[in-house]
């Protein structure tokens, strides 16, 4: 799967990322946040590495029952896998999910042995899916500040942020899909041209041509059709999906707790910042890196009114867990994956 790789992007994406770290760092005082992190308490931060597992083993559960839905079936542990790997895509890949997902698409076509459409379309639901936990946990928690305290300028920002994306994302998926063949007209006008100048600049390469694209793009609609009509195993997938933002939540929180900050107003305030940071994640750098990072930054110190300095090692800590982390395990499921296909 190396092969797959065009390591110039994914380079530069990270340099990208360490240097918007690293402005952010000195913004807010390097020895200061050290030192935070050398007072976190240990035994309380494993927890925050297994939430991360039941995190990535939601959202693989997820993807499974969408898998399920199109007659593929997948092994928890393959479920988990797939997921991880593809969140390891995601992870190094710039635009993170919009970056990732063809990659990912290809591994579940290739574990599944099914089609590559099947596999996008999967991989495009559960990024959908995932997408309406994250607004109703920012909306219970922007509900939450409503009700007991005065909402600051910056609050009410991030309340109409939240309104905004979820209202905007949701007319442009409706008018997409309703107006779903012109875009393929569109999509069909576009490709074509290009996939025909990469087989003439590479060898060895047969194009397809614009009917044989029409085709995938029209099946690749069927198959989103096909996970939209199963209801049942719809909500399935969305409770895997809410346990998924909930252990993400935890992760944050934990991140707090394991540096002596208590209290149930700090488990809301990560309600609230996780899905805001994760918009981040649409950024050119490869996972966000860098962007959920200052999201994070902007909006914790404000709910909860701890000093820069703390918000930022906790918010170091919550990444070691939630990126770092899972770009590891990603990694050595890719190797388990690949491994298991030369078998």
């Amino acid at each position: 799967m190396a092969g797959d790789w065009d390591v110039r992007p994914i380079v530069a994406g990270f340099v990208g990322a360490l240097v918007v770290l690293a402005v952010l760092l000195w913004f807010v005082g390097v020895e200061a946040v050290v030192a935070q992190l050398t007072a976190a308490d240990p035994t309380v931060y494993a927890f925050v590495f297994l939430a991360a597992l039941g995190w990535l083993l939601a959202w693989g559960l997820a993807l499974r029952s969408v898998l399920r839905i199109l007659g593929i079936e997948f092994s928890v542990r393959d479920a988990f896998l797939v997921y991880a790997a593809a969140t390891f895509a995601n992870n190094v890949t710039p635009f993170g999910q919009a970056g990732g997902e063809p990659f990912s698409a290809l591994l579940i076509s290739r574990v599944a042995d099914s089609e590559y459409e099947t596999g996008l379309a999967a991989i495009a639901s559960v990024d959908a899916i995932n997408f309406v936990p994250s607004v109703g946990f920012a909306l219970m928690a922007l509900g939450y500040y409503a009700v007991t305290v005065t909402l600051t300028d910056r609050l009410a920002n991030a309340a109409v942020v939240v309104v905004l994306l979820t209202v905007v994302l949701a007319v442009a998926a409706y008018l997409a899909w309703q107006h779903r063949y012109r875009v393929e007209e569109a999509v069909v006008r576009v490709v074509s041209p290009l996939v025909c100048r990469v087989g003439r600049v590479v060898p060895r390469v047969n194009p397809p041509g614009p009917a044989a694209i029409r085709g995938r793009i029209e099946g690749f609609f069927a198959t989103i059709e096909r996970v939209a009509s199963d209801r049942l195993s719809l909500l399935a997938t969305l409770s895997y999906s809410a346990f998924g933002w909930l252990m993400l939540v935890v992760c944050l929180w934990l991140s707090l707790y394991a540096l002596g900050f208590r209290g149930p107003d700090l488990f809301v305030a990560a309600m609230l910042a996780v899905p805001l940071g994760s918009v981040a994640s649409v950024t050119p750098l490869p996972g966000g890196l860098g962007g959920i990072e200052t999201v994070l930054l902007m909006v914790l110190p404000t709910v909860t009114g701890i000093e820069a300095a703390s918000v930022s090692a906790a918010i170091l800590l919550h990444r070691l867990a939630t990126y770092w982390f899972p770009v590891f395990v990603g990694g050595s499921a890719m190797a388990a994956l690949g491994a298991s296909e030369q078998a």
